[in-house]
């Protein structure tokens, strides 16, 4: 061997010996505890977008059940002598109703089918519930319609029949059992007597909803909600919140009340957006502000529900016809006052009545109100100011939450955050969708944040791999990671954050990211779900220091990391996310607890893959999951070999 190779190979082995034994030692001083960390710390947030509310978590099967779209037979086919009139309804805000009649030929039917949204789904043996607002017509014999579910052969594939005998309107209701699994069916029904009877409010549930109830919410997207074990929900927007314009904002008030009277409104999310158009996009309100509340407190969240500041969208709109003045924002002020009654008032208060009417005689304990979305300029700080006075005023331990617009910097960002101070907000929302890089960037984000003024509470992010398409792959995952290491670390100052948007139906999607997928019978949860589920079921009481070299671990070697304490299981964990391709070994040392404290490792948990481009698919869902990893304990060290591209969560226990 030449002098020169035999150089080389010195150096390789010896970069080889120096690259195994190159370790990073952390310090977790015990001796300092930290600031508490908020219960609403990681949470949801619900938006209507991507067919999340109607066709999504919201379990209604039919699409335009009152026959009140813009166009009343949307997502209906007609056969025989079917009439749509609105005369003497039995809704006054969802006037239409259906008019069948017997067909002139006897062998032909009169009838109407549905096409649910992008199909209906059925399941083999499952139960679904049937009703509908019905009543004969000038008739004293019994009318009867046949209910079948139609698979995409056309075959039937459950069928039960139905008997009319009023002249007035009633509600009925039966449950038909499917014998076979179809993802796109459809519903039909159809006379099978002679005469006339009219039908409103047509609806199809799986009997099997979140907690069995009717007017229920879809039993496998709540779940995947509540495993999370989020601290706060948001609702129910976003830009929904906003309106296309101000006629179709979201009220919410028009969202209560009996469900079949229950008005209409048009989806903000109904327009074209990345070169898709759903002109089929309403929102029912049969998923609304009561069932927003219910489900919080079902998922063990605070509810966090959002009002329109009197602004619309500012993104589709521009000049005076997008706002309403100062001087007339009392309308919009009573809505949030009435809000706050509705959620915690008294039965014996106007909203608080029918709040129990509805079924909750108790509060929901509200706690928290966002005013307005993504609004900028100073058309938003001078609306806030009305609401927060008149808030402040009759209840001021509601803590009420401000913007900071659109983005995470620039002009608007500059603007509106002395602005929130000046108002005294109690948070701050601020959004970011950003690619990879910046989210690595700004995992200190908050270590410089002035911890006088109001709190942060990071509404709305998530990172944009542009390089896939925005998909929900690892690497954005990964990121979104070693962002949060930063978010807890500054816990003081960071109360809340949520992942944005939710949910999104692979048929009829407009929007990605998004955290959960689903088609009418199947879900999937993605790698960025399970981030934010590592943090939520570790979310801990208090922050530790965690530090290399006496500084915070924030992207130095491509390593992130955070610390907190539990002090309800004594245990401490240590969240610690590696960006590189090469595996690091990383030591804890514990520092400052009593020589007579004695230590153990707790359950620990990585997320790891080779392939940062990897996804998981509704054909299969568990590709990217956690799973279970050792780490040891030598004397007060943790050690932990933490492979590239991996994101750990390490328990210490204390005995």
């Amino acid at each position: 061997m030449s002098v020169k190779k035999l150089f080389i190979s010195f150096i390789a082995i010896s970069f080889s010996l120096f690259s195994a034994a190159q370790q990073y030692d952390f310090e977790l001083n015990t001796k300092k505890v930290g600031a508490q960390i908020q219960s609403t710390m990681y949470g949801l947030f619900f938006e209507d977008i991507n067919f999340g509310a109607d066709g999504g978590l919201y379990a209604e099967l039919v699409k335009n059940r009152s026959f009140d779209f813009p166009q009343p037979f949307m997502g209906w086919n007609t056969f025989g002598n079917v009439e749509l009139k609105n005369d003497n309804p039995k809704f006054d805000r969802n006037p239409n109703y259906v008019v069948l009649t017997t067909a002139e030929h006897a062998h032909k039917h009169t009838g109407i089918e549905n096409e649910g949204f992008v199909g209906i789904g059925f399941k083999k043996d499952a139960d679904y519930r049937f009703s509908v607002w019905a009543k004969k017509i000038n008739s004293n014999d019994v009318q009867k319609i046949r209910i079948e579910f139609i698979n995409s052969a056309n075959d039937i594939i459950g069928r039960r029949e139905l008997s009319i005998n009023s002249n007035d309107w009633e509600k009925y209701e039966i449950e038909i059992k499917a014998n076979a699994t179809e993802p796109k069916g459809k519903l039909r029904i159809f006379m099978t007597s002679k005469g006339a009877l009219a039908l409103e409010h047509v609806s199809l549930f799986p009997v099997d909803t979140y907690k069995g109830r009717k007017n229920g919410l879809r039993k496998d997207l709540v779940e995947a909600l509540a495993d999370i074990k989020p601290g706060i929900f948001r609702f129910p927007g976003g830009c929904i919140v906003e309106g296309t314009d101000l006629e179709t904002r979201y009220n919410w008030k028009n969202s209560v009340g009996q469900v079949e009277n229950r008005p209409l409104n048009e989806n903000r999310w109904h327009y074209t957006f990345a070169n898709r158009l759903f002109p089929d996009y309403f929102q029912s309100y049969g998923l609304g502000f009561y069932e927003y509340f219910l489900l919080s407190e079902d998922i063990g969240a605070e509810p966090l529900p959002v009002v329109n500041a009197g602004l619309a969208c500012q993104y589709q709109n521009d000049g005076e016809h997008c706002h309403v003045p100062v001087g007339e924002l009392q309308d919009y002020i009573q809505d949030a006052l009435d809000l706050i009654e509705f959620a915690n008032g008294a039965t014996t208060t106007t909203w608080g009545k029918l709040r129990a009417e509805m079924g909750h005689p108790e509060p929901f304990n509200m706690k928290f109100i966002g005013i307005g979305n993504e609004q900028w300029g100073s058309l938003y700080p001078e609306r806030l100011e009305k609401f927060v006075t008149a808030i402040r005023a009759k209840y001021p331990n509601i803590k009420i939450i401000g913007s900071s617009g659109p983005s995470a910097d620039g002009k608007e960002f500059d603007y509106l955050w002395p602005e929130m101070k000046r108002l005294k907000v109690d948070l701050v929302d601020e959004h970011y969708y950003k690619d990879p890089d910046w989210f690595l960037r700004s995992a200190k984000r908050y270590d410089t944040y002035d911890r006088k003024g109001p709190a942060v509470f990071a509404g709305e992010y998530a990172c944009h791999d542009h390089s896939t398409g925005k998909q929900n792959n690892f690497y954005s995952a990964l990121c979104e990671a070693a962002f949060m290491t930063g978010l807890e670390r500054n816990a003081d100052i960071v109360h809340m954050c949520t992942y944005a948007p939710l949910f999104a139906h692979v048929d009829a999607w407009q929007w990605r990211p998004d955290m959960i997928w689903f088609d009418n019978l199947r879900m999937m949860k993605t790698p960025n779900y399970y981030v934010q589920q590592l943090y939520a079921h570790n979310v801990g009481t208090n922050v530790m220091p965690l530090t290399w070299n006496g500084k915070p671990i924030a992207g130095e070697d491509n390593l992130y990391a955070s610390a907190v304490l539990d002090k309800n299981t004594n245990t401490y964990i240590v969240k610690v996310a590696n960006t590189s391709q090469n595996e690091k070994t990383v030591n804890v040392n514990i520092t400052g607890a009593n020589r007579r404290t004695k230590f153990s490792v707790g359950e620990c948990v990585t997320f790891q893959q080779d392939n940062l481009r990897a996804v998981n698919t509704l054909d299969e869902p568990n590709n990217l999951t956690p799973q279970k990893t050792n780490a040891t304990l030598e004397g007060n060290t943790l050690k932990m070999n933490l492979k590239g591209q991996s994101f750990g969560v390490y328990k210490v226990k204390i005995n």
